[in-house]
């Protein structure tokens, strides 16, 4: 019997310590406009790798596989340069403070 309750301690400590929360699950960070762009950017790049083995699959005709890429890389183009928009202002106040 004294050998049961040091093991039930030492098990009740185990899991609160292994599903404790650390943070509170309700609170979330507040995402920036470059955040979104770089999830988009991912995406973006996921959806075109996705269209690719759809075409070489042979489940998307040519002229279909060429307008959703051209789409694709032209709203990719868009979210790299404005986050590229972004990163400049930043580098430049970083460059002046030198």
């Amino acid at each position: 019997m004294s050998s049961i309750l040091p093991g039930i301690i030492l098990t009740l400590g185990l899991f609160a310590f292994i599903f404790w929360p650390d943070k509170n699950p309700f609170v979330q960070r507040d995402k920036t406009r470059a955040d979104y762009l770089r999830e988009r950017k991912d995406v973006i790049y996921d959806n075109l790798r996705d269209l690719n083995f759809e075409y070489l699959a042979g489940k998307h005709p040519e002229a279909d596989y060429a307008e959703q890429r051209a789409g694709l890389e032209d709203e990719a183009a868009q979210v790299i340069a404005e986050l590229e928009g972004l990163a400049s202002p930043a580098k430049a106040t970083a460059l002046k403070s030198r």
